[in-house]
């Protein structure tokens, strides 16, 4: 994807409460395995991690935030007891999981990084003059005439039509993106 062996993007996504760091990659695994094992301990030994390290980690969130994230309960004569994310600590879960999905997928996009300059390893493109634009519900015909000269006819949604303010006469880049090209005669 980038032009220099090894390189790639990388971050790291926390959710914060009034500028605090509350949930990072960490807390969100504790919250998992909570979620699934319904359990702190066993949450705690599925992650290789002391029980008192994850019960300090809820703490600590839970004092940052003023509200519970998980709920425990007692085991009884017949059972042990467990632990529950609240709706709260479920939210928290969520949202990091929808950031992190997010951010993910733009990371991998190289048309993402295309647009910001870097190199990828598409090479089909032609430069063309916009010669017509037509707008339907939800895509656009845009015709570009090639500067070799041919005409070529793009469907692309209203919506990036609107976003890049593709309008007749701009100059612009037709950027073929395919997994085979097929010849006919």
């Amino acid at each position: 994807m980038f032009t220099h062996k090894g390189h790639k993007p990388s971050c790291k996504i926390w959710i914060e409460y009034n500028g605090k760091p509350v949930l990072g990659k960490g807390g969100a695994e504790i919250l998992e395995q909570i979620e699934r094992q319904e359990s702190i301990s066993k949450a705690a030994e599925k992650l290789g991690m002391s029980y008192r390290y994850v019960w300090s980690y809820l703490q600590k969130i839970e004092k940052a935030i003023g509200e519970s994230i998980i709920v425990t309960y007692r085991g009884g004569k017949f059972g042990g007891g467990g632990a529950k994310l609240t709706n709260l600590g479920k939210s928290l879960l969520d949202e990091y999981r929808r950031v992190e999905g997010y951010v993910s997928e733009v990371l991998y996009d190289e048309e993402y990084w295309e647009a910001v300059g870097l190199k990828i390893s598409a090479r089909n493109r032609l430069k063309g003059k916009v010669k017509a634009v037509e707008k339907g519900d939800v895509t656009a015909k845009i015709k570009i005439e090639i500067t070799i000269p041919t005409v070529m006819t793009a469907l692309i949604s209203r919506e990036a039509v609107e976003d890049l303010d593709i309008r007749v006469g701009d100059e612009v880049e037709a950027v073929i993106k395919a997994t085979e090209v097929m010849v006919a005669k």
